[in-house]
């Protein structure tokens, strides 16, 4: 028996121009890495697709599986290997396309071996024929369309003994393949919308690393500590490593409350994060911070609070959800597995101390005066030391290796 090949198709990589195959480099080191664990028996690129072939049926379900979180894939499909004959390939066909409900199709095929006999207008009229035959004498009611067909049966003819017949296509995650747009570094609050941008950004290529900041909870147990980790780990299978900073918040907000005008509160929070975010990146050798801020949501997040709070780093800040409205984020956070965990209740940092009327459109030099009388090195220096550092890894189809580095340690 023909062992089973699945057909991972791209889009956006094959506009890349001279930088194609460094993106597609990139993306089948992440086939690989995704179907780490299982009997891979070769990836080949035979033209504007990529082969996987498995040398056990048995472990096709997982592939399939797995390969629905692997970014740079259009769509992909399980296609039966069948002998390099035209009546071996109707035949196929028609058990691929039997069982679907379509009223219109068309055949395509592609035939990268050039030594197969038939060109490709003589496979699609030959297979295309058998099929409205088939179809027919079925009693179904349907023609062909070739210009925008409900079903698409695909022919692809690669070196080797096999050709390849599938119409089944299952959607990929789109987007730029893992590791291949530098690193980025996440303000990771628990709730939906920061592992949500967090989300956009890596499935843009960025590799992510996550900055948490916590309290100590109202009551024992309550810390956002835990939901930041099992956010890290369901974001993790995009990237398959992650760095998670966990930052103790709650003694440097006291230090504002004390100093600072209660109104920008929230504010100087925020840009206190930022400040110590962007000292963590730079150590992590990131080039860029990610908020999860939807302009407008909350107070903090009119447009001029957003710049004049970004305006404390040199630091670019991403805001991939600035045009977002929260059903959008919330429906997002669904599909990507990450709305149950941010659902849990939590201490969140920031609402401490919340004041009763925080300021709507503070100005840069606003909160630069309201923070004149803090030590701001002082407290940024403090956020760093106390950081503890966990690590995350996806290997062969599992999280692992959750390493502590306790303050001090090195990045």
């Amino acid at each position: 028996m023909n062992p089973p090949v699945i057909v991972v198709h791209y889009h956006e990589l094959w506009l890349k121009g001279r930088n194609r195959n460094f993106f597609l480099a990139k993306l089948s080191q992440a086939l690989r890495h995704a179907l780490d664990g299982l009997d891979v028996r070769r990836i080949g690129r035979p033209g504007d697709r990529m082969l996987i072939e498995l040398g056990d049926a048995a472990h096709l379900p997982e592939a399939v599986r797995r390969l629905e979180r692997v970014a740079g894939v259009s769509y992909y499909a399980v296609a039966r290997p069948v002998e390099r004959d035209m009546d071996a390939i109707c035949r196929a066909a028609w058990v691929e396309v039997e069982p679907l409900q379509f009223t219109t199709f068309a055949v395509r095929a592609k035939r990268s071996d050039k030594s197969f006999p038939h060109i490709v207008t003589e496979i699609e009229r030959t297979v295309g024929r058998h099929l409205l035959e088939k179809l027919r004498a079925a009693g179904r009611d349907t023609r062909v369309h070739l210009d925008a067909p409900e079903l698409t049966c695909r022919i692809e003819i690669p070196p080797g003994p096999s050709a390849l017949v599938y119409a089944r296509k299952i959607p990929g995650a789109g987007g730029l393949p893992p590791n291949s747009g530098g690193r980025m570094l996440c303000l990771l609050s628990g709730g939906f919308d920061s592992a949500v941008a967090a989300y956009k950004m890596i499935k843009r290529g960025a590799h992510v690393s996550f900055a948490h900041f916590y309290g100590g909870g109202a009551r024992p147990g309550e810390s956002s500590v835990h939901v930041a980790r099992e956010l890290v780990r369901a974001l993790v299978p995009w990237q398959y490593t992650a760095k998670l900073f966990l930052v103790p918040f709650e003694p440097l907000q006291r230090e504002i409350v004390h100093s600072a005008p209660e109104a920008y509160r929230i504010l100087l929070y925020r840009r206190l994060m930022l400040r110590i975010a962007e000292q963590l990146a730079r150590r992590d050798h990131a080039q860029a911070l990610i908020t999860g801020d939807s302009l407008g949501q909350v107070a903090s997040q009119t447009l001029k609070n957003l710049v004049s709070v970004g305006d404390c780093v040199r630091m670019p800040v991403f805001r991939p959800l600035a045009g977002d409205d929260k059903q959008e984020i919330i429906e997002l956070a669904r599909k990507i597995g990450t709305h149950d965990i941010s659902a849990e209740p939590f201490h969140d940092c920031c609402p401490v101390f919340l004041p009763k009327a925080p300021a709507l459109h503070a100005s840069a030099t606003e909160l630069d005066q309201a923070e004149a009388t803090l030590d701001l090195p002082g407290l940024v220096r403090r956020g760093v030391e106390c950081v503890q550092v966990e690590r995350f890894r996806f290997v062969g189809g599992r999280i692992e290796g959750v390493l502590k580095v306790l303050e001090g340690s090195k990045v």
